[in-house]
């Protein structure tokens, strides 16, 4: 098949949000796990998104014509994620995907990225070996949680939604528990009013741009953490991926009636740190 590659434009975002719905599903019911977009409208958005926003790039395959596939890189700070990668059903397995990987990874490279990340479906075999040839690390593994919200406080810990004056001490925090900073996507959340911030005695000790499968956090401390997931209306999307090894954490969410959707595996390519701190990352981290 002769694939050819081109950057992504707006008139594109229709017939690959319809592949991306298309193919995390197709995966998803072949592994009896409910898909990562609940309809093909929330696909269409989402890339629509992605597109018009310049933090973004995105990557088209096209074979005869006609579009077969997508993926996207997060460029908004020093650590660049990537997804969704997605390839239309009738032509998986042609290695569109491995090319539309390497295009974007080429990219980030040519910009300087001081890493990469991309977190995988756990029980996506290929992906995961796809990924591993690729030269990318297993870090940690995930678990996705959904559920009602909690609302919730915690004793100390006020939230807040974050303004303007608050990026640097929230850019301190990131840089302290990553060893970089997330600003540009703290920056856009903080536009789109979905960003919070905990305080303790006046001082911010995390900040989340939402509790959701496309938005990190950051905290000093687990406390910290479940004030700013208690706090949440709602867990956009398939839900929030929490480190499993958190067992802390991962306990009070279960006891919380939240339940764990599917696994996950956060995997990178260059500079990472253990991190320091109380965290949740998304699915791009």
């Amino acid at each position: 098949m002769d694939v050819k590659l081109r950057e992504a434009n707006a008139n594109d975002a229709a017939t690959c949000g319809s592949i991306c719905y298309e193919a995390f599903k197709a995966i998803a019911d072949e592994h009896n796990f409910p898909p990562d977009f609940p309809d093909r409208e929330t696909a269409v958005g989402l890339l629509a998104a992605m597109i018009e926003n310049s933090g973004f790039y995105g990557v088209v395959a096209e074979a005869e014509g006609r579009i077969v596939g997508s993926n996207f890189l997060d460029e908004r700070g020093s650590i660049m994620g990537i997804g969704p990668i997605t390839v239309a059903p009738a032509v998986q397995n042609l290695a569109i995907g491995r090319r539309l990987m390497g295009a974007v990874l080429e990219r980030a490279h040519r910009r300087g990225a001081a890493g990469i990340s991309l977190v995988q479906a756990g029980y996506h075999r290929r992906s995961l070996s796809l990924y591993l040839k690729l030269g990318f690390d297993v870090r940690e593994h995930l678990s996705c949680m959904q559920g009602p919200a909690i609302k919730e406080s915690v004793p100390g810990v006020t939230v807040r939604p974050a303004n303007d004056s608050d990026q640097d001490a929230c850019n301190r925090l990131c840089r302290r528990i990553h060893g970089h900073d997330r600003g540009g996507e703290l920056r856009d959340a903080i536009r789109d009013g979905t960003a919070r911030v905990a305080e303790r005695a006046g001082r911010i000790t995390g900040y989340t741009t939402q509790v959701a499968f496309f938005a990190h956090t950051v905290a000093e401390t687990n406390d910290d953490l479940k004030a700013l997931i208690g706090a949440s209306d709602r867990f956009a999307g398939p839900g929030f991926l929490a480190p499993s090894r958190n067992g802390e954490l991962m306990r009070w969410c279960l006891s919380k009636g939240l339940r764990i959707v599917q696994p996950m595996t956060l995997m990178t390519i260059g500079l990472y740190n253990e991190p320091a701190g109380a965290w949740l990352p998304s699915v791009l981290y």
